[in-house]
């Protein structure tokens, strides 16, 4: 989607002359934080991308299509499937990056590349995700004893506070704080001591809509399989139901996930956006059951009038209308979801309202809202454009 500016608007005319680069830490499938690169490529159709690792193929023509630059982490062998383990050098990668030519730069971040160095008098807006949570208080959940061994796990220990400590100090970087919840702005005070203004992600809320069929199958997880989305909890709570599960997603977790599930139990790996759209409208419900910073998937699913079992916490808590679009949890445990699941199916709440609650994170609300942001910055004095 081009941006259209009024005739006569200095500030659309600045942005419009600016040479743009868009800074995303990876590009290796289609998640939440993609969609938002998605959206940004859009809204500037001729932004140079920039990556660490980039595995072609894995995101739509609508990114693959601008000029991509990437790191050398993404010519070793196997980079695809070994860049998590090359975290410690991401700051080394990341300050590599060749940023002179350009007057604005986007970072869309949720690990390492709101620390890119920009040059000159190049202005740096951040769209945060988070900060980087392995860094600062997922440590456990990542990298420790009970996940990767005692002795392992001691020696990340001393990785990941250099990486705590880099990360904060290059907090400086950035002009303009962008959060995508009121959740991360309170993250990026606390371990940046910046402010952050909130622009909801973008939802296809056109392409996700209610279906014709009513719900024909049991309960869905559409997530990364990662240790913080507790995908466990979702297992569980479906086998105490005696409810069919299928989960959409890959990741690291997905060996571990796949031994503790039975055969009620259906794993589709990384599936098209046609087909996720097929399985929330036959889902009865949808399971959010870890900490989310945002959590694009929720906004999805009630967009296609299905309702939400999430935890009380994090993004839930702005995505999530308790016994109105879903339930809210407050415990992480599976009798909690369990209790949540039977909520939500007994009381059939109104497929329409959930529908109307979605409809306020659509993408045309986050392409004026950054705009806007990006608007303000360029239009401030150079003294004046932090917040």
């Amino acid at each position: 989607m081009a941006r259209v500016h009024e005739p006569g608007s200095q500030r659309g005319r600045a942005a419009a002359r600016a040479r743009v680069a868009i800074v995303h830490d990876w590009l290796t499938g289609m998640r939440g934080g993609e969609k938002v690169l998605d959206a940004l490529c859009g809204l500037y159709p001729h932004a140079h991308v920039f990556t660490l690792v980039h595995a072609p193929g894995t995101v739509p023509a609508s990114i693959e299509r601008h000029p991509i630059h990437r790191s050398p982490l993404s010519r070793l062998p196997g980079a695809r499937r070994i860049y998590r383990h090359l975290l410690p050098v991401f700051p080394v990668a990341v300050e590599l990056f060749d940023l002179d030519s350009y007057d604005l730069v986007i970072s869309s971040s949720h690990c390492a590349v709101k620390s890119v160095v920009p040059t000159g008098q190049a202005r740096h807006l951040c769209y945060c995700h988070t900060p980087m949570r392995y860094a600062w208080d997922q440590f456990e959940a990542y990298f420790g004893a009970a996940r990767i061994g005692h002795w392992p796990s001691r020696l990340m220990r001393p990785v990941m506070d250099r990486l705590a400590l880099w990360d904060a100090a290059t907090a400086g970087r950035v002009d303009r704080y962008v959060a995508n919840s009121q959740y991360v702005a309170r993250r990026i005070a606390r371990y940046y001591n910046r402010s952050a203004e909130v622009v909801y992600p973008p939802v296809d809320t056109d392409f996700y809509c209610p279906g014709e069929a009513p719900p024909a199958h049991g309960l869905l997880v559409v997530s990364a399989l990662v240790p913080y989305k507790r995908i466990d909890l979702a297992i569980e709570a479906s086998r105490r139901l005696s409810l069919p599960l299928v989960v959409v997603g890959q990741g690291p977790d997905a060996e571990r996930l796949r031994r503790l599930g039975g055969p009620d139990v259906t794993w589709c790996g990384s599936v098209s956006d046609e087909e996720i759209r097929r399985l929330y409208r036959q889902s009865r419900a949808v399971l959010l059951p870890g900490v989310e910073d945002f959590g694009i998937v929720p906004v999805e699913a009630q967009a296609c009038g299905r309702p939400v079992v999430a935890l009380a916490r994090g993004g839930a808590l702005e995505t999530v209308v308790d016994g109105v679009t879903g339930a809210l949890v407050s415990e992480a445990t599976v009798e909690a979801f369990a209790d949540g699941v039977r909520q939500v199916l007994n009381h059939r709440l109104d497929e329409t309202a959930i529908r109307r609650h979605a409809e306020r994170f659509g993408r045309e609300r986050f392409t004026r809202q950054i705009d806007a942001a990006v608007e303000a910055m360029l239009a401030a004095p150079a003294g004046e454009v932090r917040c």
